[in-house]
């Protein structure tokens, strides 16, 4: 049998462990990246152990939530509603507490909720938040990618170059104190900013948001999707 949480409401159909949500959402968000999914790489992500890994994916194969063979691991189409299922109540779960919370913690808390989160009550978010195209991070809900397309990692932009802050990457989201630190600098969507230096031989990026100047690692930066401004010899 699937591995669910079975409701006691007619009207709220059985759903997946938080365990395996969490998967999926991690799944999901490397395959519509291109990336591979491996197990060391999940194993990373979820901070568990390769054998936890290989043990779960297996359960969700014979669950018919993911394929595994030799063209590597990926999302059935069973698979793939669940994830965008978990990624869109995710990112409404942010949403709601953005007016209460800091920015940098609205990730991890909504992680502890977003499991929780029943489709009637997703579907009065998504119309009470006037179905958002992104989560504060800047990070498109499903169904949304394409508009996302045109943004840059900041890794990719050269000195002198003026952008606009659009995202801060799903894996980038991961990490609670490079949140805390990109929001006490003002590195959030909607900011402009001036690459101000790239120093390729100890990789880092120097930013001028407003009246600061911050620095960032390329580790930290290719986390970070920016809109170019047109330069002065380009139509706008």
């Amino acid at each position: 049998m699937m591995n669910v949480i079975h409701s006691n409401s007619s009207n709220q159909p059985s759903r997946l462990s938080a365990t395996i949500e969490d998967y999926l959402a991690f799944v999901y968000i490397l395959e519509r990246d291109g990336e591979p999914v491996v197990g060391a790489r999940l194993a990373e992500l979820l901070g568990v152990t390769p054998p936890t890994v290989t043990n779960t994916l297996k359960r969700m194969a014979r669950d018919g939530l993911i394929l595994m063979d030799e063209k590597g691991t990926r999302l059935t189409e069973q698979g793939r509603l669940a994830a965008r299922g978990v990624m869109r109540r995710h990112m409404l779960t942010e949403w709601m507490m953005a007016n209460m919370l800091p920015w940098s913690l609205l990730h991890s808390e909504a992680h502890n909720l977003e499991h929780a989160i029943s489709t009637v009550a997703e579907a009065a978010l998504m119309e009470e938040l006037n179905h958002p195209q992104t989560c504060p991070h800047g990070n498109p809900l499903p169904g949304n990618e394409a508009m996302v397309e045109g943004w840059t990692p900041l890794t990719q932009i050269e000195a002198g170059e003026r952008v606009v802050i659009r995202r801060v990457h799903e894996l980038g989201e991961e990490n609670t104190e490079l949140l805390t630190y990109l929001e006490e600098h003002g590195v959030m969507p909607g900011n402009q900013a001036q690459v101000v230096e790239v120093l390729p031989f100890n990789q880092t990026i120097t930013l001028q948001i407003g009246e600061q100047a911050v620095t960032l690692g390329y580790a930290a930066a290719r986390y970070v999707f920016v809109e170019q401004f047109p330069k002065a010899d380009e139509p706008a």
